[in-house]
């Protein structure tokens, strides 16, 4: 991803007309709307969210506060991957959100690891060469639950178009997020094999069986099935695992 210095986003070019609720989406970091190809929503505009640049000392709430310029609708519908999901969080913090799903990330501080908290707070991600977070290799693959071809193709396209220094700002301000609230109107899906937010820390609306952290392009299918139900329904569903 190649992070835009413009607060604008990203309208779909298949998007139905205005009378169709809005969705908006936050990508994964480092990730543009590719990411969010294979999942399936008819009958709703989608606009994705532009990753701006982020201030050494900014935190996400402080970041959430200015990208969420980009949201022009009221009470929209949100989406939000990965640490996308979790500036969605703080988004919904600061306006009403009608309905907000998050895949493969975390509602609350609770849902991270101790231990990456620690690690974070060290600040070791700063030793870490540029080229290395560009790179894949066997360890990433692993990481991320890349198995086919096709996923190591698409992951290795997502290292390789990483702002570094966004990437950083992101893990440094990760360690000292402290959201304990869990939004309002929101579900949570989360595979059973991701290992990047571990799901032994994590308590979802619906447990994807097998899934790992890019499930969003491998088990689209299943994802959105969930998504649209949930936009459709007026009340929030049980816990549940998906096969």
């Amino acid at each position: 991803m190649s992070v835009s210095c413009f607060g604008f986003a990203q309208t779909a070019k298949d998007a139905a007309g205005s009378t169709h609720k809005t969705i908006y989406l936050f990508s994964g970091l480092g990730a543009d709307s590719t990411v969010f190809t294979n999942l399936k929503l008819p009958g709703y505009r989608k606009v994705y969210i532009t990753w701006i640049p982020a201030s050494p000392d900014e935190t996400i709430p402080q970041y959430a506060a200015r990208i969420r310029s980009q949201i022009t609708e009221e009470n929209p519908y949100i989406i939000g991957l990965s640490f996308g999901g979790i500036v969605a969080v703080e988004v919904a913090r600061q306006m009403r959100v009608e309905k907000m799903v998050l895949i493969s990330s975390a509602r609350t501080k609770d849902d991270l690891s101790k231990v990456q908290f620690f690690f974070m707070r060290l600040g070791l991600y700063r030793i870490i060469p540029g080229a290395l977070i560009n790179r894949t290799n066997f360890l990433t693959y692993r990481y991320f639950g890349a198995r086919s071809s096709k996923d190591k193709k698409a992951l290795t396209y997502l290292l390789q178009n990483t702002d570094v220094k966004l990437f950083r700002w992101a893990l440094k301000s990760i360690a000292f997020w402290d959201n304990h609230e869990i939004p309002a109107r929101t579900i949570q899906i989360h595979g059973t094999a991701d290992r990047v937010i571990s799901s032994k820390h994590v308590h979802p609306d619906y447990r994807v069986k097998g899934g790992g952290h890019l499930m969003v392009l491998n088990r689209a299918d299943t994802i959105s099935k969930i998504i649209v139900n949930y936009f459709r329904e007026a009340s929030l569903p049980d816990h549940r695992s998906i096969p």
